[in-house]
C-alpha cells in the first residue's frame, strides 16, 4: 500500500496540534474559575462607607442641579464696586421708639451692584471667633518647595500633607461637640488676587466651589483654573476640612503637593485631602489661596437667644444674601467677668462684616487683658476707652476698599457682688435697646444721612448737607467700617463710634436688651420690640429655651411685617443669664 503524500500527513499534524492546544486552554480556564470560587470572598460594603471613600461623582449630576439654587449659595467676594445708585428722599427721623418705622427705597444700607457681583452666602451666627487681628499671612513656612510624593493610596485620603500640631490645623475633639470651625478662604496671588469666602461647620455644610466661571463660590479669572476646578467641604466624620479638584486640567495642590488625579486632565477627580490653618492652595501654577481655620466656642448662656433671616428681596421674591454676622462670646476669651455681643451688617458683601466679626473681639479682649485697663473699667464702671480704641484697632486692620459693615456692640461685665453693667458701641443704623425695671434705654445712634444726630455732625465739620439730601456717594451711612475708598474721597464718612453710658443692673432689677439689623427697625420700633419681650417672657415663663423663642418671636414679627432686608436679632435677659455659671461667678 502507497504511503499518503506529504502535504495530507503534514495537514492532519497541524490538525490535531491545534485540537490538543484548544483542550489544554478550556481545561485551564475551567481550573482558573475553581480556584477563584474556593478562594474567601471579602465581605459586602455598607452604602455609607461607599460614599464616604469615593468622592467622585458624575459631571451630568453638577449640570443637572437647577442654577438659581446655586446661584442662591454663593459667598461674597471683596473685589466689586457699587455702581450709580439714584438718590431717593427720606423723612427726616430723630428717634426709633416715636416714629413709624422707616423704609428704604433700596435695601442694604442703599447699595446697588453689579449684575456680576458675587452673592454672599452667609452663615449668621459667628460664635467665639478666635483669629489673629492681621489679614496679613507668613508666606515664608508655607510656600516651601517640598519634594513631590506619589499618589496617595485610598486608605491614606484623609492624610494631612504637610505637619502641624494637632490643636492649630482646624480639627475639633470627637468628644466635644461645643466648638464649631470657620474656615476662611483668600486668594493671595494670581490675576484675582484679594476676593475672599469664608465657611462655618455648620450642618448641612455648604462646599465652596473654586472655579473660573459662575456658579463658582469663589471665582478666579486665571486662564489655567478650571471652570469647576476644586471644591472644599467639612467632613462630619473626620470633623476636618477637606479639598478634593474636581478633574482639573491643570491641577490643584495642598502646600506644594498634588491632590489632583494622577492623571492631570482625564477629569477624573481626585480623593480628598485634609485641610489646615495656614495651609497654601495652588490652582494650575499663578493662582494661589491662603486657608485659615480657627475654632469657635458655640456655647451659648442659658439667657441669650439668637435668631436671624436673610429675608426676601422687594421684586424678585427670592431670599436675599445673607450680610448679617451675629456674634456672641460670653465669656470673652481671657476676660471671665465680660461678654460680648455684636451683630455686623455687611454692604457690598459680607466680607467687612466677617473680619470685623473675628477682630474686634479679639482687640477688645486683648485690651481688657491688660491688668490695669481691666481695673480701670471695673473700678470706675466704664469702658468707654476700651470701645473706642477697640473701634479704632479694627478700623486699621480690615483693608476692605469696596465693601463695608455696620456694627453695633454690647460689652457686660460682673461685679464681686454679681451686679451687671452694660454699654454698647455703634456704627451705622443697627440698634441696640435695653429695658431696665420697665425702663426703655435707646443704647445706639443712628447714623444714616437722614438722622438730625449725624446731619449735625456733618454740620459741624463744615459741610453741611442740602435739605432732602439722604445719601452721600450713593449711601445713606455716613458711618461704618471699611469702605475705605469712599472715606478717601469724602471726609463726611467716619469710622468714630457712639458709645452709650454704662447701665447699672443689680440683682434687684429684672432688664434685657435687644440687639437687631436694621431688618427689624425697618417695619418696627424699638417701644414694639420691648413690648415684644414682655410677652414672650410671659408666655415662656419657666422655659429652658425662652431666651431662643423670645429672639425668634422678635424675627418673626418682622417676617410678618414683610421687611426686606437681612434681620438677624439678639435677645439678652439678664435675669436669667445672672444665674448662669457663665460669667457671673
Amino acid at each position: 500500500m502507497a504511503a499518503p503524500p506529504l502535504p495530507f500527513v503534514l495537514a492532519a499534524a497541524a490538525i490535531a496540534s491545534l485540537v490538543i492546544l484548544v483542550l489544554v486552554v478550556f481545561a485551564c480556564r475551567r481550573w482558573r474559575r475553581a480556584v477563584v470560587a474556593a478562594a474567601p470572598q471579602p465581605p459586602p460594603r455598607a452604602a455609607a462607607d461607599v460614599v464616604a471613600a469615593s468622592p467622585v461623582r458624575s459631571q451630568n449630576e453638577d449640570l443637572n442641579k437647577p442654577l438659581l439654587e446655586i446661584l442662591d449659595d454663593h459667598s461674597s467676594q471683596s473685589n466689586t464696586f457699587p455702581g450709580n445708585v439714584v438718590g431717593e428722599s427720606s423723612k427726616v427721623h430723630t428717634s426709633r421708639s416715636d416714629t413709624s418705622p422707616r423704609s428704604h427705597g433700596i435695601s442694604d444700607s442703599g447699595r446697588t451692584y453689579p449684575a456680576d457681583s458675587c452673592t454672599p452666602q452667609g452663615e449668621t451666627h459667628v460664635i467665639d471667633v478666635t483669629d489673629d487681628t492681621s489679614e496679613e499671612f507668613h508666606l515664608g513656612s508655607t510656600l516651601k518647595c517640598t519634594k513631590q510624593t506619589s499618589w496617595s493610596r485610598p486608605d491614606k485620603k484623609h492624610k494631612r500633607w504637610g505637619s502641624g500640631e494637632d490643636n492649630k490645623n482646624g480639627s475639633i475633639s470627637l468628644k466635644d461637640n461645643t466648638y464649631r470651625s470657620n474656615l476662611d478662604v483668600e486668594v493671595i496671588a494670581g490675576p484675582s488676587h484679594g476676593i475672599s469666602c469664608s465657611r462655618q461647620s455648620t450642618s448641612p455644610t455648604i462646599p465652596i466651589t473654586l472655579g473660573r466661571v459662575p456658579p463658582s463660590d469663589l471665582v478666579l479669572k486665571d486662564s489655567e483654573v478650571s471652570g469647576k476646578h476644586a471644591r472644599i467641604n467639612w467632613n462630619a466624620k473626620t470633623l476636618k476640612w477637606e479639598i478634593v479638584d474636581m478633574g482639573s486640567l491643570n491641577g490643584t495642590f495642598v502646600n506644594s503637593r498634588a491632590v489632583h488625579h494622577p492623571n492631570v486632565g482625564s477629569r477624573h477627580w481626585g480623593e480628598p485631602a485634609e485641610l489646615a490653618d495656614g495651609d497654601i492652595i495652588t490652582l494650575g501654577t499663578s493662582s494661589k489661596l491662603s486657608v485659615q481655620i480657627s475654632l469657635q466656642n458655640q456655647r451659648v448662656p442659658a439667657g441669650i437667644g439668637m435668631a436671624s433671616d436673610p429675608m426676601v428681596g422687594r421684586r424678585s421674591g427670592k431670599k436675599l444674601a445673607m450680610e448679617d454676622i451675629s456674634f456672641c462670646q460670653c465669656p470673652l476669651q481671657g476676660v471671665e467677668q465680660f461678654g460680648l455681643f455684636g451683630i455686623f451688617d455687611g454692604h457690598g458683601g459680607d466680607g467687612a462684616a466677617r473680619a470685623v466679626s473675628k477682630i474686634f473681639p479679639e482687640n477688645v479682649a486683648t485690651l481688657l487683658s491688660h491688668h490695669e485697663t481691666k481695673e480701670k473699667v471695673l473700678s470706675y464702671s466704664d469702658a468707654s476707652d476700651v470701645l473706642r480704641y477697640a473701634f479704632t484697632m479694627t478700623e486699621a486692620a480690615i483693608d476692605h476698599e469696596y465693601e463695608g459693615c455696620t456694627a453695633t456692640v454690647l460689652l457686660i461685665w460682673f461685679d464681686q457682688k454679681k451686679d451687671c453693667f452694660a454699654q454698647c458701641a455703634n456704627l451705622g443704623d443697627s440698634a441696640c435697646v435695653m429695658s431696665v425695671n420697665g425702663k426703655m434705654i435707646e443704647m445706639t445712634e443712628d447714623h444714616r444721612v437722614a438722622s438730625v444726630t449725624e446731619r449735625a455732625r456733618i454740620a459741624r465739620a463744615g459741610q453741611a448737607l442740602k435739605a432732602g439730601e439722604v445719601r452721600i456717594n450713593g449711601l445713606n451711612l455716613a458711618r461704618m467700617f471699611g469702605d475705605k475708598f469712599l472715606k478717601e474721597q469724602d471726609s463726611r464718612f467716619s469710622s468714630e463710634p457712639y458709645v452709650s453710658q454704662a447701665v447699672h443692673i443689680t440683682k434687684a432689677c429684672t432688664a434685657f436688651a435687644v440687639i437687631a439689623s436694621d431688618g427689624l427697625w425697618d417695619v418696627i420700633s424699638t417701644k414694639r420690640a420691648v413690648q415684644l419681650v414682655v410677652e414672650g417672657r410671659e408666655r415662656n415663663s419657666g422655659d429652658s429655651a425662652s431666651a431662643d423663642k423670645v429672639a425668634n418671636r422678635i424675627l418673626s414679627e418682622a417676617r410678618n411685617l414683610r421687611t426686606k432686608d437681612n434681620t438677624s436679632v439678639i435677645f439678652v435677659d439678664f435675669d436669667i443669664l445672672r444665674t448662669d455659671h457663665c460669667i457671673a461667678k
